[in-house]
């Protein structure tokens, strides 16, 4: 088998399973369909692109068709920010605006229009011949670049966002697919790097054996990231599904303010009577307690409840929660009448939903894990 053949059969392989994954997605019943199609949507565009894998020569019989494919490649780094969006952003919704994404696309179609789409064959080989050498297709390809490295750190600072909003403001542990979107970001933003050298090459040295080997690796490098990002995010479909949009990082909000961070006497007595409360009325015992939910307790504004323990106690909301649902473990695991509980029991009654979190973060702040400590309490 020569090089061609197995580029053809693994390009061939990786297709039908990322178009197998995309019909999945796009058919699965869930409440989350949004981010389910337009996950599919970047697959589904993805694998066109990759069709070009599948050609020894230019397909002169479908070249309308062929450039099509091209225009696709402009809708991608569009649909994986907005599906990133539509994970990171609880109630998101596509709306008219949105639609401005499909500017570059329809643009360079519009282009195609005048060069291919409406041309008899020769003039389409002879424009295709002169294409790469026009200052508006050289445009074309500064554009998506340009488009690719805006909607990919669009995507890194959309996560970064979250991820603080969330450790700020929400209590759960689940935030695997939010770390697993923040890995996959990256791993695409690499394997982008492999396609930009694989154009150097091809300017460098043209369609050689180099260019081929590097061509493999980048259809390779796609598919295994593809996969491992689906794995995690249906293995775990529930345990991340968004921040509230209206909340801030609490940098943000305090920046207007100039906020002096001296602690007072009015805010360590604010400090004391939250600490009263959480030992009194246990709110932590709430798996699904959010700093809203708190502060309604307290009645206390979000704001000033956010700014109380984020800033002043130096604590972000998730570890403040999680230390009291510890400290409540670490009771019930010394008290000899509770021996009988297990420790999933345990887990549920103190307010995590997950074992493998629970131990987790037992061991992170005791050093011993819920069943070392249960037989060494310390």
């Amino acid at each position: 088998m020569d090089k061609f053949h197995f580029l053809h059969l693994v390009s061939s392989i990786g297709i039908f399973l990322v178009l197998f994954l995309a019909l999945f997605l796009l058919t699965v019943k869930t409440k989350y369909r949004l981010s389910n199609w337009l996950l599919a949507f970047f697959l589904i565009t993805n694998a066109v692109d990759a069709c070009k894998f599948l050609m020894r020569e230019f397909p002169v019989n479908f070249i309308n068709l062929e450039a099509f494919r091209w225009s696709v490649n402009y809708l991608a780094p569009a649909s994986f920010y907005l599906y990133v969006l539509s994970v990171c952003v609880s109630k998101f919704r596509l709306r008219p605006k949105h639609l401005l994404h499909t500017i570059p696309f329809v643009a360079f179609n519009l282009y195609m229009m005048y060069g291919i789409y409406l041309e008899d064959r020769v003039a389409k080989v002879s424009f295709i011949n002169a294409m790469n050498k026009t200052p508006i297709m050289h445009f074309f390809y500064f554009l998506f670049e340009f488009l690719f490295q805006a909607y990919f750190i669009a995507s890194f600072l959309v996560i970064r966002k979250s991820k603080t909003i969330y450790l700020e403001n929400y209590t759960d542990p689940n935030n695997s697919i939010l770390n697993a979107l923040y890995k996959i970001t990256i791993l695409y933003y690499v394997i982008h790097f492999i396609v930009l050298i694989r154009w150097l090459v091809t300017f460098i040295l043209g369609s050689g054996e180099v260019r081929e080997w590097i061509v493999t690796l980048d259809g390779f490098a796609f598919l295994f990231c593809t996969c491992w990002y689906l794995f995690q995010a249906l293995s775990k479909p529930d345990f991340f599904r968004g921040v509230n949009s209206q909340l801030k990082p609490i940098a943000q909000l305090t920046q207007k303010h100039k906020l002096s961070l001296v602690i007072d006497d009015e805010k360590n007595k604010q400090i004391d009577y939250l600490k009263a409360f959480m030992i009194t009325n246990e709110p932590y015992l709430d798996s699904s307690l959010t700093i809203q939910d708190l502060a309604e307790q307290l009645k206390m504004p979000i704001k000033d409840l956010s700014v109380l323990i984020n800033l002043y106690m130096n604590q972000h909301f998730f570890d403040f929660i999680n230390e009291y649902r510890i400290e409540k473990a670490k009771k019930i695991l010394k008290d000899p009448s509770q021996k009988d509980l297990t420790v999933l029991e345990i887990l549920y009654e103190v307010g995590f939903n997950s074992k493998s979190s629970f131990s987790t973060y037992f061991k992170k702040y005791t050093g011993a894990t819920p069943t070392e400590f249960r037989k060494n309490p310390i």
